[in-house]
């Protein structure tokens, strides 16, 4: 019980770090706009000057992934495998539970901070909403990381374990990059949405292994 605690201890020290730096960069967002913007100015600058034209297309497609609704499409329909076919039932809902969380504090942050869209040239359709932190960041990247946890969980070959690991944090970097490359999000909004997503991980992550101990020793689930 007491290593139990200082494990779940760990992970909540974790994402308190998280989240004041998400705060913090907050803060800044709110308080110092016109500082922070000439750095997300630079950082944008180099970024789309220096890519290839070509890789708009590319862009374009990738940043799909992390669209409101393809995204809980495909997620609810992972889950809906995970907990019917493989009996991964806490699994199914950590995957499920985090993107609504990150939905939640997402949206309520947006009206939080209200930070206008880049004042810069358009690739796609410019966005509803607020730019801070961004959405498309942040749920691609909770699922990542959600999809680590279960995939370290249940596969035995490490190689595999591993490809898929990164695979799944590569897209979500991917995302997040189109969504700056295509001028709809500064690079802060893009940090904004991973601290936010590491920060609901990280917390919720105790509570997630606990029940899971608890229902695979109950014979609830695989």
């Amino acid at each position: 019980m007491t290593l139990m605690m200082k494990h779940k201890q760990s992970y909540f020290l974790g994402g308190s770090f998280a989240l004041v730096l998400f705060m913090m960069l907050g803060y800044l967002v709110k308080f110092y706009p016109a500082d922070l913007v000439r750095i997300d100015a630079d950082i944008q600058i180099a970024l789309r000057a220096d890519l290839p034209r070509h890789w708009i297309a590319f862009f374009k497609i990738i940043t799909n992934f992390g669209h409101e609704i393809y995204i809980f499409i495909y997620v609810f329909a992972l889950a809906s495998l995970f907990y019917v076919w493989k009996k991964w039932k806490m699994e199914a809902f950590l995957l499920v539970g985090n993107l609504l969380l990150m939905g939640v504090l997402s949206t309520g942050f947006k009206y939080l901070y209200i930070r206008p869209r880049p004042d810069i040239p358009y690739l796609i359709a410019k966005p509803m909403g607020a730019s801070f932190p961004s959405w498309h960041a942040a749920a691609t990247m909770v699922v990542a990381l959600s999809l680590v946890v279960i995939v370290n969980q249940h596969l035995t070959q490490t190689f595999a374990k591993r490809c898929l690991q990164v695979l799944f944090i590569a897209l979500a970097f991917a995302t997040a990059l189109s969504r700056i490359y295509l001028g709809v999000h500064y690079p802060s909004d893009i940090l904004g949405g991973w601290l936010l997503a590491f920060t609901i991980v990280l917390f919720v992550y105790p509570f997630y292994a606990e029940k899971r101990f608890e229902w695979r020793f109950q014979g609830k689930q695989d």
